[in-house]
């Protein structure tokens, strides 16, 4: 099934090229101009990934992203021509998975896509069924509908928090470095820093609650998840 990518840009050339290149590669596209006509076509259609800029008309990008987030956990990339350091934290604060700061490459931003609809909706991620389950002191993760709970309860998470976790959880007891999650999670051409994994984790432990316990901060080194199967 083709996936549908909401392209929310302001800028009618981007969005042009942005929705070329898409479609080239064979997705859907949908597009909206301002704040409002992202939501309501969020609303109406089945999404798969929004692309999704910062400074728009009607409603900003970072109050799309956060009513986004209070009812879907579909992966979101970020842009701006704001290269303030804060701005992205902010946007990784409200749950997006990526950010790209303009001026980009459009390849650069379509393997960026590629990578998030692939690690998301692909079903290669199991590698059989025996092992499609994890659960370890309370939390469990369902890896093919990637479904959550703690304690029986479902936890909502975004994407990117999805993949540290399930990342963490297979690697129990094991050091991961911030290097090898920013490699795991967004790859080699992922300009991000120590702050950005940081805000990451923070968001997962405050969804986790008291089970937050179990990743433990390694000073200098990384983070590794402390449990019982």
């Amino acid at each position: 099934m083709k996936k549908t990518i909401l392209v929310v840009e302001d800028e009618d050339i981007l969005r042009e090229i942005i929705k070329d290149y898409l479609l080239n590669e064979g997705y859907n596209v949908l597009e909206a101009a301002d704040g409002k006509q992202a939501l309501s076509h969020f609303e109406d259609q089945e999404i798969h990934l929004v692309i999704l800029d910062i400074m728009l008309p009607q409603l900003d990008g970072w109050s799309v992203c956060r009513r986004i987030r209070k009812t879907s956990n579909v992966p979101i990339i970020m842009l701006t021509a704001r290269a303030d350091e804060d701005d992205t934290l902010l946007g990784f604060e409200l749950g997006a998975d990526d950010y790209v700061t303009k001026p980009y490459s459009p390849p650069i931003l379509l393997a960026r896509v590629k990578r998030l609809i692939e690690s998301r909706y692909s079903p290669s991620i199991v590698e059989s069924e025996k092992n499609d389950t994890l659960h370890i002191d309370g939390i469990g993760i369902h890896i093919p509908s990637r479904r959550v709970t703690v304690d029986e309860e479902p936890v909502n998470l975004t994407h990117t928090e999805f993949e540290i976790l399930l990342y963490l959880m297979q690697n129990q007891g094991i050091i991961i470095t911030r290097e090898q999650l920013i490699t795991k999670i967004w790859g080699y051409e992922f300009a991000g820093d120590d702050r950005t994994v940081n805000s990451h984790i923070r968001n997962l432990r405050h969804k986790l609650g008291d089970k937050a316990r179990y990743i433990v901060t390694v000073v200098r080194a990384g983070y590794k998840f402390e449990g019982r199967t």
